[in-house]
């Protein structure tokens, strides 16, 4: 187990009110394995990944990563468990336009202040995992959706991650490019990889270990997902 959320929730304060956007829950993520966080759009499936994260902190309970209490450590441990423990897919893919692909890939270990020829190695290695490394010197505007979205994920393993989370990775994808982005996924968590997809579409739960829905912000485990 390298995540996990104890009797955890999220509740905002508004001029409206209150407003829980997360009930208590318990959530566990492992490596290894593809979770699928099921949901419609504000059912609470997004501030779910965003407290797994460490993008916010629950308003009650807690979150465990990689061992540690998010609620004992401070902002710039946070900070770097997001760096170095955490790889983030986006819908939109949220690559810097003016960059090509390898120096997208190679932003987060720049970040980390690594030897130049060590980025360069881990950026070519993470662009072949994806089968992307012919298209190294492409700018995001020349590349297709899908594309992009493989970019991304190499961007979010070049650190070599424990966990990566990605929002509705798929959503903007065609079926072909959804299926490739998706087994590439599901290599990763082969791999060792603790992987959790957030999305609205059932048609992804062939891919996934384990499923989990999110409904008015209570999560649910699902049963015999295939």
């Amino acid at each position: 187990m390298i995540a996990k959320i104890s009797q955890a929730n999220k509740i905002y304060e508004s001029p409206a009110g209150i407003i829980t956007a997360l009930d208590k829950s318990d959530v566990e993520l492992h490596e290894g394995e593809l979770l699928l966080i099921i949901g419609p759009s504000g059912s609470g499936k997004t501030t779910l990944l965003s407290l797994l994260g460490c993008l916010i902190n629950p308003s009650e309970g807690s979150l465990e990563i990689d061992g540690q209490n998010t609620k004992l450590l401070s902002a710039k441990e946070m900070a770097t468990i997001r760096l170095n423990t955490i790889g983030f897919v986006f819908q939109q893919f949220n690559l810097l336009a003016p960059l090509n692909s390898e120096e997208n890939v190679a932003f987060p270990l720049k970040m980390q202040e690594l030897d130049k020829a060590l980025i360069k190695a881990k950026t070519e290695d993470a662009l072949k995992r994806v089968n992307m490394w012919e298209h190294r010197k492409k700018l995001p505007k020349q590349l297709s959706g899908g594309q992009q979205q493989r970019i991304a994920i190499a961007r979010a393993l070049v650190t070599d991650p424990k966990i990566i989370l990605c929002d509705e990775p798929t959503a903007s994808l065609d079926k072909d490019s959804l299926e490739v982005v998706m087994k590439e996924l599901k290599e990763l968590a082969v791999s060792g990889k603790a992987v959790a997809v957030v999305t609205h579409d059932p048609r992804l739960t062939i891919y996934a270990d384990r499923a989990i829905e999110v409904k008015n912000g209570k999560v649910f485990s699902l049963e015999n997902i295939h």
